[in-house]
């Protein structure tokens, strides 16, 4: 099976929709890639408010297939933590192959800004990532499934 690294850096957003109004926000992103179940999340910025910024890493290792196709896609959603449930302020999606398409000429990495989302109407705020693809590789089946197993998010 041919697969890539593909790690994703969750820079910052800015002049996000301020959604609570008594409480600071402390806002966090739960990042997938074609499956809820890919899910990982960054830590809670607790200062940034509706500026947050985490500068966080996370890996995944894809199937090639996921960069070929549009249908594909990466799902950047962000919440402000509560105690009674976190509270969704927006997202992002993209096709995992529109990524590649922009990273490929630069050497396989790029850093973009994406407008926050809410409904199908642009919401409040934009989302800055920056983005590497590795190299393409054959994979065993079974060491893909160890591979993912071990690579931990922040």
């Amino acid at each position: 099976m041919e697969c890539r690294k593909f790690e994703i850096t969750l820079i910052s957003a800015n002049n996000l929709e301020e959604v609570r109004r008594i409480f600071k926000m402390k806002v966090h992103a739960r990042v997938s890639i074609g499956d809820p179940e890919t899910e990982k999340r960054t830590p809670t910025d607790k200062h940034g408010e509706t500026n947050p910024a985490w500068n966080c890493t996370l890996n995944y290792t894809i199937s090639e297939s996921m960069v070929q196709n549009f249908n594909t896609m990466l799902v950047i959603k962000l919440y402000c933590k509560r105690k009674l449930g976190d509270r969704y302020i927006g997202e992002v999606h993209t096709p995992m192959k529109e990524l590649f398409n922009c990273a490929y000429p630069n050497g396989g990495s790029a850093v973009m800004t994406f407008p926050v989302q809410k409904g199908c109407v642009n919401s409040q705020g934009a989302l800055r990532i920056s983005y590497r693809f590795g190299e393409k590789v054959m994979i065993d089946k079974l060491l893909l499934a160890e591979s993912v197993s071990k690579w931990i998010s922040c």
